[in-house]
């Protein structure tokens, strides 16, 4: 595999008191290469078996975009079904860092988010978004398909949300559209109303009881025991699809557009 910055962007943590806030950022729209995927699941792992640590918040740089989903240029540059697995497996261990951490896990979506950038979104136990976080799901587009997140997206959303999402690759879906779907559960008209909300609710979240934290935190993810191998086996999936010929070309024709 051809390396196509996917030693750039940053992973960093910020501890205010109880709450650690993960911030990740990449020159390409926040879009997230492997390497990024690898800490920014250690990073949560790590956190979430940190006592001192009582909440989690996911967020990244900017005020537009939240995540441009998988770096294009990997995705270009996969070779064989071996390494687009391991790519799309670097979102499963992401979102099984988040399912399994102690901690409630909440997401600040300041901006658009894009493919599996929605399943990150979707991860987070508790959503606080801007009017500017639309949501799309483009892998289709790309001769793809949302496989690694369908689940975790569909467990917030339904299947028939994600039924629309999937079948409308082309259609970014309103702020509004997420809140009345249940993926985000705070919308504000600006980032400064946002972080007032955000911080004011992590400030009350922290101060209940953490056993009681670490409780609805398993009761939220009751029924997701199978996903160490369900998100493997649907990262397999995509792996493969990412090599046929006709995803080649989709992908090369999308990136030719983009300039």
């Amino acid at each position: 595999m051809k390396k196509h910055h996917l030693d750039t962007g940053t992973v960093a943590t910020t501890i205010d008191g109880k709450v650690a806030y993960i911030t990740f950022s990449h020159p390409a729209h926040n879009a997230l290469p492997s390497a990024l995927l690898s800490r920014l699941a250690a990073l949560i792992r790590r956190l979430g078996k940190t006592v001192t640590i009582k909440l989690i918040v996911l967020q990244s740089e900017g005020d537009r975009t939240f995540c441009a989903g998988a770096n294009f240029d990997e995705l270009l540059s996969i070779e064989n079904a071996v390494e687009g697995k391991t790519f799309f497996n670097g979102f499963v261990h992401v979102i099984n860092a988040i399912r399994l951490a102690n901690q409630l896990v909440v997401g600040r979506i300041q901006g658009k988010a894009v493919g599996g950038a929605v399943g990150l979104a979707a991860a987070c136990d508790y959503c606080f978004a801007t009017i500017h976080a639309q949501i799309k799901l483009s892998e289709l587009s790309i001769g793809i398909g949302p496989f690694v997140v369908a689940p975790v997206i569909q467990r917030k959303i339904g299947l028939s949300k994600l039924t629309e999402l999937t079948l409308q690759p082309d259609v970014f879906k309103s702020a509004q559209w997420g809140l009345e779907a249940g993926l985000f559960q705070v919308v504000s008209q600006d980032i400064h109303t946002m972080d007032t909300l955000l911080k004011d609710f992590c400030e009350r979240l922290v101060s209940y009881s953490p056993l009681a934290l670490s409780e609805i935190k398993k009761m939220l993810w009751k029924g997701t025991a199978d996903w160490d191998a369900l998100l493997f086996n649907q990262a397999e999936i995509s792996g493969k699809l990412v090599v046929d010929k006709k995803t080649k070309s989709l992908l090369k024709q999308f990136k030719t557009k983009k300039r």
